[in-house]
């Protein structure tokens, strides 16, 4: 078995490319005849379903305090439900790889949510210029001021999305990350309670629509089951292994991911104008959280989309 730093690395490698890969089996499953609210539905039930296995291996049981559930359907609703909707809704017009970018500017609403709560400390000139970047490099990608920019109903329910997680990451901080209480058990609880909450909206999907493809089934079991049950078990295990600083780390190579597996699966076509943004957001991000290091990882990881674009073109 592997050991040390390149167990970590390994460990990271495989959580970006589970991540990083979620908008790509979104972007397959709606092209295979699923609508946005019965990916979601599936998803978070297939994910509830293996965090409910790996709970049940671990000897946990789901929380009976009814304030505890209590919480749990915010979050659900906020970091599950809400969210994988509007990635579905958004990615029927907006390509994955650009979906992946717009994903990361997530801790940057986090400073800004927290600004605003006042739960959030004073921000000291570096992490002010990186909020500054991160949003800048947002509005380069979106570029309203070009007709060709991603100004459109589908990117903003995209920046809605991040934005929803970044309320949710707030609340389950204050509500449910420090109640001494079994981890895998809570976070199948959370994914129930948002089947339950998709489930409700039943009666207001469109019908008629054709039959899933088969290659639009095994999108959503890959989605569901390993972009959304195991991909929280491994979170969860490098953050009990390595701190949460490293487990934060891989967030910088879920746009490269996302982007690099729209271009060579899809043949999605990203311009240098995205390109610019995502290395702007990225390194925004980086100087949002202070560390030298995740400026190198940002820096690395535009140098990558740039080399990985290129090839994919070739």
């Amino acid at each position: 078995m592997l050991s040390g730093p390149r167990s970590t690395f390994v460990r990271m490698a495989v959580l970006a490319l589970l991540w990083g890969s979620g908008f790509l089996w979104i972007k397959l499953a709606l092209e295979g005849g699923f609508s946005p609210l019965h990916l979601t539905i599936v998803r978070c039930a297939l994910g509830a379903a293996v965090l409910l296995v790996l709970a049940r291996s671990a000897g946990q049981r789901m929380p009976r305090d009814r304030r505890v559930w209590g919480h749990l359907v915010v979050a659900a609703l906020f970091c599950n439900a809400l969210p994988f909707f509007l990635f579905g809704l958004g990615e029927q017009t907006v390509d994955s790889g650009v979906a992946g970018v717009l994903n990361a500017t997530t801790p940057l609403w986090s400073v800004a949510i927290g600004l605003m709560l006042r739960t959030e400390r004073r921000l000291g000139p570096v992490r002010l210029t990186g909020l500054l970047l991160g949003f800048a490099g947002t509005l380069l990608i979106f570029a309203p001021w070009q007709q060709t920019g991603l100004a459109s109903w589908g990117a903003l329910a995209l920046l809605a999305a991040a934005v929803s997680y970044a309320v949710a990451f707030a609340y389950m901080a204050r509500h449910l990350v420090a109640r001494d209480s079994a981890p895998l058990a809570l976070s199948a609880a959370q994914l129930l309670t948002a089947t339950g909450l998709t489930t409700l909206a039943l009666p207001t999907a469109p019908g008629g629509g054709s039959s899933p493809t088969l290659t639009g089934i095994v999108a959503v079991v890959v989605l569901g089951t390993l972009g959304t049950g195991i991909t929280f078990h491994l979170n969860s295990r490098l953050i009990a292994d390595e701190g949460p600083t490293t487990a934060a780390t891989v967030g910088y190579l879920l746009p490269v991911v996302s982007v690099t597996l729209g271009a060579l699966v899809l043949d999605e076509a990203i311009g240098p104008r995205v390109i610019a943004g995502m290395a702007v957001v990225l390194a925004g991000v980086a100087l949002k959280r202070g560390t030298a290091y995740g400026l190198g990882s940002a820096m690395n990881a535009a140098r990558r989309l740039s080399s990985d674009r290129t090839s994919a073109q070739q």
